[in-house]
């Protein structure tokens, strides 16, 4: 019986479009490196996957307490001041984590990049499903603040899919960049940690973006995740405002450019990690 033949094809971009295709192909790595984190970060923990609730509801605690009884900032509409703030923590919590994780994820997995061969993206990609799934556990915080106000959302309930994609884009444009970044420059490991508690203070997390002054509201939103914020917003409390769409349009807008030119610098950069990490 004759042997099949095996040929080396040389064409051009025939890597490129191979590369995507190894992605699918190693779809059970996005699982066993996303299991194998989550494990490990509640391992030895005494209260496990509580950190997930407890974290984000004192923060809350804390935004509900200074901004709206220490400084008495109006809440939107109908909607009591703690489901105003964790509707917006409930993004902001999911993106500053999913950045965090994403751009220490090549060097948490130096000795895997350097022996082994497998698209790279999946390893950041991988850091971002954590991320989700802390987000999931959390948002039960937000079902039982709903019980207790008796708070019942209105039919734009069924957009915030919509804003979390773009939120999970947002995260991935942002983690891509600091991600080969933080390979080549070990400085952002320091400046990580800076940019998320500076965006925490930028972002319309214990407050309305309502009370920005007009003249300044389109330029307050080349910031990202303040349209991600406002949709969640838009969607959740359900009052009689409307999102605000040159603002959310220009988020967007930057949300797009981010993601595009992060996958663009991550795969120039990939082909050096091996030896730079």
């Amino acid at each position: 019986m004759e042997q099949p033949k095996h040929y080396l094809r040389i064409e051009a971009g025939y890597t490129e479009i191979q590369y995507w295709k190894d992605i699918w192909r190693y779809r059970d790595l996005f699982y066993f490196l996303a299991w194998r984190d989550i494990l490990v970060r509640y391992k030895q923990t005494f209260i496990g996957v509580s950190w997930a609730l407890i974290r984000p509801f004192l923060t809350m605690v804390v935004f509900t307490i200074v901004f709206g009884k220490i400084a008495n900032l109006p809440s939107d509409g109908d909607a009591p001041y703690p489901i105003l703030v964790f509707s917006a923590m409930l993004p902001w919590h999911f993106f500053a984590s999913a950045l965090s994780e994403c751009s220490n994820s090549l060097i948490s997995n130096s000795n895997l990049i350097s022996k082994v061969y497998f698209p790279r993206l999946v390893i950041p990609i991988s850091a971002i499903i954590v991320s989700f799934v802390d987000f999931f556990i959390s948002s039960s915080i937000l079902l039982g603040l709903m019980a207790w106000f008796n708070f019942t959302p209105s039919w734009r309930i069924l957009a915030l899919p919509i804003f979390i994609l773009i939120a999970f884009a947002s995260a991935m444009g942002g983690g891509l960049w600091l991600a080969a970044l933080n390979v080549k420059y070990r400085d952002f490991r320091y400046v990580v940690p800076f940019l998320i508690q500076f965006g925490l203070y930028v972002s319309p997390v214990g407050f309305s973006s309502n009370v920005i002054p007009d003249r300044w509201r389109l330029l307050y939103s080349i910031n990202p995740m303040v349209g991600v914020i406002d949709g969640f917003r838009w969607s959740i409390l359900g009052d009689e405002r409307a999102l605000y769409i040159p603002g959310f349009s220009i988020s967007v807008l930057f949300v797009i450019v981010v993601l595009t030119s992060g996958v663009l610098y991550f795969r120039q950069m990939e082909r050096t990690f091996a030896d730079v990490i």
